[in-house]
């Protein structure tokens, strides 16, 4: 009996499988021996992409040496609705889904229609599949819009990740109230909260921005001292734990920022008013303060909730202009707060923190929507000084919490880095090699002070390419109640304190920091829902970035759409057999140049030099180069750009 469950246990595994666009799959075994199970698209079964699912592991490998198997039973299927555009033929509504993963068309039975018609965008849910041999049965939800108009592809996005959009009734009705209620509850708070009002303080943020989280304060003590106070937004004050309010911040985890909205966690009577740190306003808050000398060494610290007044509203470019010119009456402040912040940061980047000044693009819109602009973000100094103060108050935070006792130390929740997958480490170390950058030896240990030497080595020309592959190759940030540490930032004790009004860990931090200031201790049971937390917020965070990227990658596409045939210069930035990858180098979109389209001679990939060569002429293409490129065609729906050489 036993020898013939460990046979079954061999022969089968359990996992959520990665479908992709063509219908085959891959599940991770969990076993290092079998490795990745490669599934045919004839043996993917009524599976979907994300599923849970049984592989039957077969004995054979392909001819690649891959683990190969088929699904036998779905065992769960964790999304069951999908964004979706609606076509007829021959009087039956298809519905494709708009997730290219989602390999088949859903039949819509006319019972099923919910008044979509073709052409439209729609949620569409699975009402059925059993046969493989058959499209799936599915049924509209939700009718978003005519597909291809802005507002639809819009909502589009944040639908097929399952974002809520409007807040349902009782959560607006909440938040009223709380507003309702805020000037009796305000005059309470001010006879018990440390008063800054009269401190200098000030706001920095983009131009755009809707809500201010985040104010800094500045006071000369004299004697090379100075009092900084990082202050911030009190959303524990407006957003009491287990209330309306609450369960719904928990579910959205963040706030959404796509290209030309933000779809906020928390009501906007909160997050763009009461909550928010406007100029010339009395604002509730949390605040870190820190006496300090120029060279940003701390002497002094005090954490507690405050009351602030911001005597004046920045933005970047109006900071740094004032930074730049030495006037107006934060200029004197500015200038001091940015020499300790050089201080401070050269102080990390000696300590090995990993900096990337990775370019980002933005979008100037018509009244329509469509793109009529994209330029590169400039970054400023004012930028890296609010976020020098930022990272400052974060590991001074986890620092306290984590020095208080061990059981306070295993109740809190922090933000880790967690050290770099070696084998993404040893394909970062090929590439730079292919590059021409001399790499440790194999299997020399990739330390902090290893990776900034590279990184301080590349070139301007391979800057963007080599930031993006380190990046690429890290661990991601997550938010836990195990401390490991943050490998980028170098840093023993990190967590998010400094925007609780768009993320969720930090206000649960808020409410733990309160309580270990008054010398409490939170119940050991309650350790559970704080790994939750942790857990459910990574995950958001990841869909959310997920949302963020589709619907740059969207007004790129939508973008280069109007210059079809234009010639522009870009850089390669990946190879597969089929092609390899540009990104142009104005927009940062990103394209496929097809080895089909290369009529002068047959190309062949070789994977471990990183080039594409001309098996006759010899002719190579490598990562890192620049070519001049020809827009060829694009896809909207799918978000796909073909280039072609010029």
């Amino acid at each position: 009996m036993t020898h013939d469950k460990e046979k079954t246990e061999k022969k089968y595994r359990e996992g959520v499988i990665m479908v992709t666009a063509r219908g085959g799959g891959y599940v991770d075994s969990g076993d290092p021996v079998l490795g990745e199970i490669k599934i045919e698209p004839s043996l993917v079964g009524t599976t979907l992409n994300g599923d849970v699912v049984r592989v039957l592991v077969y004995g054979k490998k392909d001819r690649d040496g891959r683990t190969t198997g088929e699904v036998v039973a779905v065992l769960s299927r964790p999304k069951e609705t999908f964004v979706a555009t609606l076509r007829q033929e021959e009087g039956i509504y298809f519905a494709k889904p708009q997730n290219p993963r989602i390999h088949v068309d859903f039949i819509i039975p006319e019972k099923h229609r919910g008044g979509a018609r073709a052409g439209d965008k729609a949620v569409v849910r699975i009402i059925k599949w059993s046969d493989p041999k058959k499209n799936p049965l599915g049924s509209v939800e939700e009718v978003i819009g005519k597909a291809g108009v802005h507002e639809t592809e819009m909502r589009a996005i944040l639908r097929d990740k399952g974002f809520a959009i409007a807040f349902p009734d009782e959560v607006e009705a909440a938040a009223e109230k709380v507003h309702k209620e805020y000037p009796v509850r305000f005059r309470e708070e001010e006879k018990t909260r440390r008063d800054f009002r009269t401190t200098l303080t000030f706001t920095i943020d983009p131009d755009d921005a809707k809500d201010f989280d985040d104010a800094l304060s500045f006071r000369n003590l004299g004697e090379n001292l100075f009092e900084v106070g990082i202050h911030i937004a009190d959303v524990s004050f407006f957003v009491e734990e287990g209330s309306v309010l609450d369960q719904e911040a928990v579910r959205r985890g963040t706030s959404i920022y796509l290209v030309d909205r933000t779809i906020p966690m928390l009501p906007e009577v909160l997050s763009n008013d009461l909550a928010s740190l406007k100029q010339d306003e009395d604002r509730l808050v949390f605040s870190a303060v820190f006496e300090m000398d120029r060279d940003g060494i701390i002497k002094k610290r005090w954490f507690g909730r405050s009351i602030i007044r911001s005597a004046k509203r920045f933005t970047y470019a109006g900071a740094q202009e004032a930074l730049d010119t030495k006037k107006g009456v934060c200029a004197e402040a500015l200038a001091t707060l940015d020499a300790i912040a050089l201080k401070i940061r050269a102080k990390r980047a000696a300590e090995g923190a990993l900096t990337f000044e990775q370019e980002e693009i933005k979008f100037e819109l018509d009244a329509t929507g469509k793109p009529v602009r994209v330029f590169k973000k400039e970054r400023l100094e004012t930028m890296k000084l609010i976020e020098d103060f930022m990272i400052l108050a974060n590991s001074e935070v986890a620092s306290f919490a984590s020095g208080k006792d061990k059981a306070v130390e295993q109740t809190f929740i922090y933000r880790v880095h967690d050290l770099p997958d070696e084998e993404r480490i040893a394909e970062l170390m090929r590439m730079l090699a292919v590059l021409g950058y001399k790499v440790p030896k194999k299997n020399a240990e990739v330390t902090h002070s290893v990776l900034n030497e590279l990184l301080k080595a590349v070139g301007e020309e391979h800057r963007q390419l080599v930031e993006t592959a380190t990046v690429q190759s890290m661990a991601k940030a997550i938010y836990s109640t195990r401390n490991i540490g943050h490998f980028g930032l170098s840093l023993k004790y990190y967590t998010h304190f400094t925007s609780p009004i768009r993320r969720y860990p930090d206000l649960a931090v808020h409410r733990l920091l309160a309580v270990y200031l008054k010398g409490g201790r939170v119940p050991e049971e309650d350790l559970h829902k704080y790994e939750a937390i942790s857990r459910f917020s990574s995950q958001l965070e990841v869909v959310a970035q997920d949302a963020e990227r589709m619907s740059v990658k969207l007004k790129q596409a939508e973008y280069m759409s109007r210059y079809i045939g234009g010639i522009r210069e870009g850089t390669i930035t990946g190879m597969t057999e089929r092609g390899f990858f540009v990104r142009e180098n104005e927009t940062l979109a990103e394209g496929l140049v097809h080895l089909r389209d290369l009529k002068d001679d047959y190309y062949v990939l070789d994977n471990t030099s990183f080039r594409i060569t001309g098996t006759r002429r010899k002719k190579t293409y490598t990562l890192g180069d620049t070519v001049r490129i020809k827009i060829k065609s694009v896809d909207l729906e799918r978000r796909l750009i073909d280039y072609t050489l010029a």
